[in-house]
């Protein structure tokens, strides 16, 4: 028999070898240098909107013992958590689920002092299992903030306000808050008489807004006409105004169930005094995914994003199952679904790539990264550069690796003619004044000495900074 190559002969093999090289995790993705730009500028926008309401940033730490974080997670999300084992201890460990947890788990062993209260915000990164084909990703970029330590409808409104101002922030004016309270669905659920799996059931049909399964857990269970029919109509109730009108009816004077309206209506009314009415759509069957929100919850949505942005809510008893009760609540953006959502303008229209490219023939090498080091001081953005070739094709190579490089100006070190104190300096001229179709760059040459060339990158960073 003839032997098998242990490679493969022909180029197709490399090819799939190197393809399968590249590959990253199913629900993972390498984000390139101009949507990382974009990423991190949102994140930005976000959380500078944050900061100016008196939020100070917390770092999370990537991973967690399983048993310490446990008491805030709920059974399902544990089994979307990814999990190892710590080579020291043994013990298992999960990387991060959900910020909100280890937030509470933070502020219970007193890590954050005893101010109350607490105004946090993050940006992290959470870890959770999906389904190949669940329509997301398995890292998802997240920012966010918590108030803890507050219990009234202002703390509420703040959070829901914050949010919305974060959304107009990034440029983003066309969406819709989801608003509700989960204590009157809940109190619905809890007065019908539902058997304890038939409660748990009818609140993951509630929260995934799955009326058809919702409809067939409440034919399966011994409940009252009147009662069903009170839930379905409660998952369906969402408009204005005329929302809490129609759930006081169904409450039928039940205090447990009005209290969740009239705390759900001071929230609305402090924040259509805020000026947000246009962006808020009351909804009393809305219930959000993790079993912790025990109060005001909500949710963003916007037109062509088949899911929510975001969203958040009350969250009083999450602390304390860390071992100290405080009111809290908050919310959290995700970043990827926000990106695809917000138009960006053009990467040429925010700034250039690079302010300055600085090339020098191979010889003046340390002179080159002397001058590159000064306009970097200034506050440039610089790429140097060394050219091999010769003198002559100097200016013409350096205007080229301009180009490439998307620089608003080349400074040549060592070009021919010029003075050891002087550089020359290509400047990009518009498209529209240099006589060439879009896409080709032609510069103007001049000679500066470099202390001149530095003045003018301070004041050009200057202005920029005004700019912004």
């Amino acid at each position: 028999m003839a032997s098998v190559p242990l490679k493969p002969r022909s180029s197709s093999g490399k090819v799939a070898a190197s393809r399968e090289r590249s590959l990253v995790p199913v629900g993972m993705a390498t984000i390139l240098p101009h949507a990382a730009k974009q990423v991190r500028r949102l994140e930005d926008q976000l959380l500078s909107q944050i900061n100016r309401w008196g939020y100070d940033e917390i770092i999370l730490p990537t991973f967690e013992y399983l048993d310490v974080l446990a008491p805030g997670l709920e059974p399902e999300l544990i089994d979307h958590c990814y999990q190892f084992v710590d080579r020291t201890t043994g013990r298992t460990l999960l990387l991060r689920p959900d910020p909100t947890a280890q937030i509470a788990r933070t502020v219970a062993m007193g890590l954050t002092g005893a101010t109350l209260p607490l105004r946090l915000s993050y940006r992290t990164s959470v870890f959770r299992y999906e389904t190949e084909h669940a329509g997301r990703g398995r890292e998802i970029f997240q920012v966010g903030a918590e108030l803890i330590g507050l219990d009234d409808a202002a703390s509420d409104s703040e959070v829901i306000d914050l949010m919305i101002e974060c959304l107009h922030t990034i440029g983003l004016q066309s969406f819709k808050v989801s608003l509700g309270h989960v204590g009157f669905i809940k109190g619905l659920l809890l007065r019908s008489g539902l058997s304890a799996q038939g409660q748990k059931l009818a609140e993951q049909a509630a929260a995934r807004k799955d009326l058809p399964r919702l409809e067939e857990v409440l034919a399966n269970e011994q409940i009252s006409k009147r009662s069903a029919r009170a839930i379905r109509e409660a998952a369906e109730l969402y408009g204005q105004e005329e929302v809490l009108a129609r759930g006081r009816v169904l409450a039928a004077g039940d205090a447990e169930l009005l209290s969740p309206l009239d705390r759900l209506a001071q929230v609305y009314q402090l924040l259509c005094a805020a000026g947000h009415r246009d962006s808020l759509l009351l909804d009393l069957g809305e219930f959000r995914g993790f079993d912790y929100y025990d109060g005001i919850v909500f949710d963003i949505f916007a037109e062509g994003m088949g899911a929510e942005l975001g969203g958040g809510g009350r969250y009083d008893h999450l602390i304390g199952r860390f071992g100290r009760p405080l009111p809290s609540t908050g919310f959290g953006l995700d970043v990827d679904r926000l990106f695809r959502t917000v138009a960006f303008p053009e990467e040429g229209s925010i700034a250039a790539r690079v302010d300055y490219l600085v090339v020098a023939p191979r010889r003046a090498a340390r002179r080159l990264a002397a001058v590159a080091a000064q306009l970097r001081r200034a506050g440039a953005r610089v790429v140097q550069q060394a050219m091999t070739g010769s003198d002559a094709a100097l200016v013409s190579a350096a205007a080229t690796a301009g180009s490439v490089q998307q620089a608003t100006s080349v400074v040549v070190v060592g070009a021919p003619g010029v003075g050891p104190d002087d550089v020359l300096v290509l400047e990009s001229l518009p498209a529209q004044r240099s006589g060439l179709r879009t896409g080709k760059v032609s510069r103007l040459s001049k000679k500066m000495g470099l202390a001149a060339l530095v003045a003018a990158a301070r004041r050009f960073r200057r202005k920029t900074k005004e700019r912004l």
